[in-house]
């Protein structure tokens, strides 16, 4: 049989599967370009702002395990198709809101619906696929995660600019609608059915204990960070050590808990699984805090309308997603020594933008930046889809979406915490003007990164050593 993965049923699957991650990812960063269009149409402050970006990436973390539990355990594509269902519907009040109220309560909507829904995709590749090909789906993915987080701001501004201001920032939520509706009925017909263990799992207690504990040890541990500017005073940092303690009785409660427990601690002895995450996590605050910076100091600081911003960072989009389908096809061949590349070209290309701010400052900043974004998002190509391969490369696919939910708990954490230390360098450099701040935010980036890079050179000795 020559025919490839692609042309069968699981292609399929796959295919809705990654449209599915694709609209969850996409608003992770759409949003951005539309704030001040927001601010204008509901007279917004800014609290109401930072709720409309933060409390989608909230929602979003807590619910990721206990939804990859749920698929484990339940049928992976029940929770699918109520997860794009919730969206959809999320997504359209929140292009209907009439107040910031009404736009954050859907905000944090949607956020659960993106926690239900992307822990599945996770573990029906992990169901539907093995060895090679799982690592070409996985690439898949990770070219589609790139693509839809950087690319965000492009379509965000290029729908600001096409509808107007005064609806603009309405069809950024409301595009969301026609992609649900197509796929439901495609989920319903392509996805697979729960197998034989997760029929016999429908029995199975789903440790309500454990998900509190992590539920509220996880939101202890994002609010300060989402929360910082907005949030006042020093006592917003007392959640850190309580959302340690309670984290810490997370893991107790588990390894004490006698039936199926939330997370399978065993799965941090593996050195796959343990190093895989911990490069997500810091990966992941330097990734996301890369957009953040970047869209800010070309908006703010040198007047760029929307589009214009959205089209600078491109390239960094083109680049990741043609290297995620290369990563995807090497890493069986490559392991962590791909990723360890794809950091290394991260920090290179990143290294040069920060090069080209100084070398060409002003309003062509972006036309030179251009070139040394696409190296870094090439390096982020081969990053992210391969880690994520290599880490639930051990994991049994019964358990691939709690695992899966895990490994994505720890990106958004990265991602919350890396914008807002980002963030908090950006702000406080502005007294020296915006190119400063701009190359100020990016050392926290690049510190961020070159921590991943040592978490993935200490696998590679390891592995030399045994």
């Amino acid at each position: 049989m020559k025919a490839s993965w692609q042309a069968d049923p699981r292609g399929r699957a796959l295919a809705v599967c990654l449209v599915a991650a694709f609209m969850t990812g996409l608003d992770v960063s759409i949003v951005n370009v539309a704030l001040p269009s927001i601010r204008e149409g509901l007279h917004a402050r800014e609290d109401g702002l930072q709720w409309t970006l933060s409390g989608y990436a909230l929602t979003f973390g807590l619910l990721l395990v206990p939804a990859g539990r749920l698929g484990d355990a339940r049928s992976r594509r029940t929770l699918f198709m109520w997860g794009v269902v919730l969206f959809t519907l999320s997504s359209v009040a929140c292009g209907l809101a009439w107040s910031m109220n009404v736009l954050i309560v859907s905000r944090l909507l949607q956020g659960m619906a993106a926690g239900l829904l992307n822990p599945q995709v996770s573990g029906l590749i992990q169901q539907m696929f093995r060895g090679h090909e799982r690592g070409r789906a996985f690439g898949a993915l990770g070219a589609t995660i790139g693509v839809s987080t950087a690319a965000g701001p492009l379509i965000g501004g290029a729908l600001v600019t096409g509808f107007g201001a005064e609806l603009g920032w309405r069809w950024v939520f409301l595009v969301n609608l026609p992609i649900g509706l197509a796929l439901l009925p495609l989920a319903h017909r392509v996805l697979p059915t729960p197998g034989p263990a997760q029929l016999a799992g429908r029995r199975e207690s789903m440790d309500p204990v454990g998900v509190l504990l992590l539920g509220l040890g996880v939101g202890c541990l994002l609010l300060p960070f989402i929360q910082q500017h907005q949030w006042h005073g020093q006592a917003k940092w007392l959640l850190v050590p309580a959302a340690l303690l309670v984290l810490a009785a997370f893991v107790a409660w588990e390894r004490a808990y006698r039936r199926e427990p939330l997370v399978n601690l065993a799965l941090f002895r593996k050195r796959s699984y343990s190093l895989g995450s911990a490069i997500a996590l810091f990966y992941f605050a330097g990734f996301t805090g890369i957009f953040f910076a970047f869209t800010l100091y070309l908006q703010s600081g040198l007047g760029y309308t929307p589009l214009m911003a959205g089209l600078s960072i491109t390239p960094f989009a083109l680049g990741s997603a043609s290297a995620s389908v290369v990563g995807g096809r090497l890493v069986g061949r490559a392991g962590r020594r791909l990723v360890a590349a794809g950091l290394t070209t991260v920090i290179v290309g990143l290294s040069a933008t920060m090069v080209a701010t100084v070398l060409v400052p002003g309003h062509d900043v972006g036309l030179a930046t251009a070139l040394p974004l696409l190296v870094a998002g090439v390096g982020s190509g081969l990053v992210i889809s391969p880690n994520q391969a290599i880490t639930l490369s051990e994991v049994p696919p019964q358990g691939g979406g709690s695992a899966a939910g895990v490994l994505q708990t720890g990106q958004r954490l990265g991602s919350s915490i890396g914008i807002a230390a980002a963030g908090s360098v950006f702000f406080s450099s502005l007294p020296l003007g915006w190119p400063t701040a701009f190359r100020h935010g990016l050392l926290v980036v690049l510190t961020c990164v070159l921590i991943a890079l040592l978490a993935a050179g200490y696998d590679l000795l390891r592995t030399y050593h045994r």
